[in-house]
């Protein structure tokens, strides 16, 4: 698809997407927008034109972490155990959200949409590629019938917002993944 905005158009797209991503690894969520049109050398009318919302400020800055999910998902598909291959892409999500401070936020259904998973371009990219995924998994009755890709999604999202704050955020939202696929119960 060809880009029709003038140049200046593009290069504030670029500059602002490029100071984004430091921001929003700096300060996550919270990386302030009017701090970006600052850094960025543009106002922040610019900013908020090319970036109407804070979620498409994310979505835009997550771009390139959620399409690395969505082929990781597409590879893991033909896996012989599909249920190893649908924890195998959740440990990486859990994972890309730790590390990528902003990409839980992304995810997170605000109750804006009537429709959770298609409210924003990210979860509905995690939708599509790893339903086949979960429907495989289900299929071999290797996951319970009625869990959707949502379901997980917000799991994982409440799992890393809550252990962000900790000395080792990702090792404590892994041992909490870990946690709630194994269950309470233990193991006879």
């Amino acid at each position: 698809m060809p880009d029709n905005r003038r140049a200046d158009a593009r290069r504030n797209y670029a500059r602002i997407l490029a100071v984004a991503e430091e921001e929003v690894a700096a300060h996550g969520f919270g990386a302030s927008l009017e701090q970006i049109a600052r850094t960025a050398g543009v106002g922040s009318a610019t900013v908020r034109r090319h970036f109407p919302t804070r979620r498409a400020l994310l979505e835009a800055v997550s771009q390139s972490r959620i399409e690395a999910l969505c082929v990781r998902a597409h590879d893991l598909t033909g896996k012989d155990d599909s249920r190893n291959a649908l924890l195998e892409w959740l440990s990486d999500v859990v994972s890309y959200c730790v590390t990528a401070r902003g990409l839980a936020a992304a995810l997170t259904y605000d109750g804006a949409e009537t429709d959770p998973v298609h409210e924003n371009s990210c979860s509905a990219a995690l939708e599509e590629a790893a339903g086949p995924l979960l429907r495989r998994a289900v299929q071999d009755g290797a996951v319970t019938a009625g869990v959707t890709v949502t379901d997980l999604i917000t799991l994982i999202v409440g799992i890393v917002l809550a252990t962000e704050h900790y000395p080792d955020p990702a090792t404590q939202a892994h041992r909490l993944f870990r946690l709630s696929v194994t269950g309470l119960s233990p193991q006879n």
